[in-house]
C-alpha cells in the first residue's frame, strides 16, 4: 500500500484547502528531509518533444495546484515530467470567500471557486529565482478580477513581461469560470484580437532577450461545435503555439444528486474526462497536427491518460486525479503511456 493511501482517510477528514496546503507543506518537509521517495516512484525517462521543448516525460502538473510557485523543489521529487504553476495575475488578490473547495468523493470529482487567489507576480517570479527548480517550467498567467474585459490584455502583457525570461512556455488563461465574464475572451473576435495583441509581445519579447518562448492558451470544456470551429481558425490564423485542453466545466449534469453539486464554481476530476476527451478530439480534428495540444481533465489511471494522448495530445496534465489517487498516479500514466508507445513483439 502506497503512503498516500494510509494518508488519504486523515487529508480527507480535514476541509479541503486545509488539507491541501498541509499536503504541500508535508511535502516541503519530506523533501528537505530527503524522504520524498516514500511518497513517489519517480519514472523512468520517456523523452517527447513539443511546442520546441524536450520534455523528460509526457506526464505534467496542471496550473492550480502552486499558484505561487512556492513548492517547486518539492514537487519535482514526484515525477512529473514538467510542471505548471499559477494562475498568476499582476496584483495580489485574495481570491473568492472561503469556503470555495468542496470534494465529490462518490464521484472522485472536485468543485473549486477559487477566483485566481495568488500573491502577485512579482512574488512568483522571485519564488521561482529563489527555487533550485531546472525542468520545464509553464507559467500560467490571468487577469485580476477588478480589471475589465476590455482592459483585460493590458493584466496578460504584464504577467507575460515579468515571466518571460524564467518560463519554459507561457498559458494564458481566459477560461476559469470562477473570474466573472472572463470565458467572454473565449469569443472569436474578441480573442483574434486578444491573441494577436499577445502574439506580438511574445515575439517582441523573444527577440529582446534571445529566445522565443512558446505561447499555449487554456480554453473551456464548455464549447459547442460552432464555438470550436470559430476558436480552431482563431488559432491557426494567430499561430499559437499550443492549446491546453481544458479547464474546469461548469455543467452538473454528471454530479447531479450529489449534496455538494450545487457549489458555484469549476467541475474537475472523473466526470470531467468524457467532456474534456471530446473537445480535445475535437480540436484535433479542426487543427489536423499543426498545433500541439495537451489534455487534461478526469486523468485517474495511467488508462485515461492513453486515451488522452490516443484523442490527439502530445502530452497530459494532472491535478484531481493527484488527490484521489496520488503521487503515484504520475508514475502510473508514464509507465502505461510507455506500453502505448512499445513496439509489438516481433517487430
Amino acid at each position: 500500500m502506497a503512503l498516500y493511501d494510509i494518508l488519504r482517510p486523515l487529508l480527507f477528514s480535514l476541509e479541503a484547502e486545509s488539507a491541501h496546503r498541509l499536503t504541500l507543506y508535508g511535502l516541503g518537509v519530506a523533501q528537505r528531509s530527503g524522504f520524498a521517495h516514500r511518497f513517489a516512484t519517480v519514472p523512468a525517462d520517456l523523452p517527447v518533444r513539443a511546442f520546441g521543448i524536450e520534455f523528460p516525460n509526457p506526464v505534467g502538473l496542471a496550473a492550480g495546484l502552486d499558484k505561487n510557485a512556492e513548492h517547486l523543489d518539492a514537487l519535482n521529487t514526484l515525477g512529473f515530467g514538467f510542471i505548471e504553476v499559477g494562475t498568476v495575475t499582476p496584483l495580489p488578490q485574495p481570491g473568492n470567500a472561503k469556503p470555495r473547495l468542496f470534494r465529490l468523493p462518490a464521484h472522485e470529482a472536485i468543485i473549486n471557486r477559487m477566483g485566481f487567489n495568488n500573491d502577485g507576480v512579482d512574488v512568483l517570479v522571485r519564488n521561482v529565482q529563489q527555487s533550485s527548480y531546472h525542468g520545464v517550467l509553464g507559467i500560467n498567467i490571468g487577469k485580476n478580477k477588478d480589471t475589465p474585459n476590455d482592459k483585460a490584455v493590458n493584466d496578460y502583457l504584464t504577467c507575460l513581461a515579468k515571466v518571460h525570461e524564467l518560463a519554459s512556455y507561457v498559458t494564458v488563461n481566459i477560461s476559469s469560470p470562477n473570474t466573472q465574464g472572463l470565458r467572454d475572451l473565449q469569443e472569436q473576435a474578441t480573442l483574434h484580437k486578444f491573441i494577436s495583441i499577445l502574439r506580438a509581445a511574445q515575439e517582441r519579447l523573444g527577440s529582446q532577450h534571445g529566445k522565443r518562448k512558446p505561447m499555449l492558451l487554456k480554453i473551456a470544456p464548455d464549447l459547442s461545435g460552432v464555438e470550436l470551429d470559430a476558436m480552431a481558425e482563431v488559432l491557426l490564423r494567430t499561430g499559437i503555439d499550443g492549446v491546453i485542453c481544458t479547464n474546469t466545466t461548469t455543467d452538473r449534469e454528471a454530479v447531479a444528486g450529489d449534496p455538494r453539486s450545487g457549489e458555484a464554481g469549476g467541475l474537475s476530476g472523473k466526470p470531467l474526462f468524457e467532456r474534456s476527451t471530446a473537445v480535445l478530439a475535437g480540436l484535433r480534428q479542426r487543427l489536423g497536427e499543426r498545433i500541439p495540444l495537451i489534455g487534461v481533465g478526469g486523468i485517474l489511471d495511467g488508462s485515461d491518460a492513453v486515451e488522452k494522448l490516443d484523442a490527439g495530445a502530445s502530452l497530459v496534465q494532472l491535478y484531481s486525479g493527484l488527490i484521489y489517487r496520488g503521487p503515484h498516479l504520475v508514475a502510473e500514466c508514464v509507465n502505461e503511456i510507455r506500453r502505448r508507445e512499445a513496439p509489438a513483439d516481433g517487430v
